[in-house]
């Protein structure tokens, strides 16, 4: 059982998945890591000679940084305006591109663009959600979902979702269509306030790397 990670290494929070692959190419290409590693089915901590990396849920990177167990972490936009963690924010990765938006089933459209004073809202980002739709003054009752959000309009659960969109191939899927773009999301690298300090030297090595690496693709 892992209690204390060794404090000779980084450790990286990262989000299992698609997004784990993309950093860990990202990480090869630039020479920060020199080992090919990839997530096994079970394992939740990676170890190599210099890294520790922890594979969590994407929402939950953020808070494995921001109260120290990890120095540095991979989280989205998305997670980022979701959870506001104290932690810098130094690098734009460019991976995980997806748009936060408004959908709704295409007949739902003229309603919303009509100025209504309140909406039934099924996401899994309530406060993004509340933040988009006060600062146009609509009130909203927010319906917690965190999945198949897509069915929420369709069977009258809520009026609209707010949730990312890549392709847009499951709302075309499920006849829904992009009502409005709320921002773009991309992952950014998020540090650790206290290990930017006690750890400069080699997290400034990281985001060297990452930006030179960046900048000529």
């Amino acid at each position: 059982m892992v209690r204390k990670l060794p404090e000779n290494r980084i450790t990286v929070a990262l989000p299992k998945g698609r997004l784990f692959e993309q950093t860990i190419s990202i990480f090869n290409k630039c020479g920060i890591l020199s080992e090919e590693i990839s997530p096994e089915s079970r394992k939740l901590v990676l170890q190599t000679e210099n890294f520790n990396f922890l594979l969590v849920r994407a929402k939950d990177v953020p808070a494995y940084v921001e109260y120290g167990v990890a120095d540095i972490g991979v989280a989205g936009d998305d997670v980022l305006l979701e959870t506001d963690p104290d932690v810098y924010r130094p690098v734009d990765l460019k991976i995980g591109a997806c748009t936060i938006m408004v959908a709704g089933l295409p007949e739902d459209r003229e309603r919303y663009f009509s100025n209504p004073t309140s909406l039934k809202i099924s996401t899994k980002y309530p406060r993004i959600a509340k933040e988009f739709f006060g600062q146009k003054g609509i009130k909203v009752q927010i319906i917690e979902l965190y999945g198949s959000i897509e069915l929420a309009p369709l069977v009258g659960l809520s009026d609209f979702i707010v949730d990312i969109v890549e392709t847009g191939r499951t709302l075309r899927e499920n006849g829904l269509i992009v009502i409005e773009e709320i921002r773009p999301s991309t992952a950014k690298l998020i540090v650790n306030r206290a290990s930017y300090k006690t750890k400069s030297s080699k997290i400034m090595d990281i985001i060297e790397k990452l930006e030179n690496y960046l900048e000529t693709r």
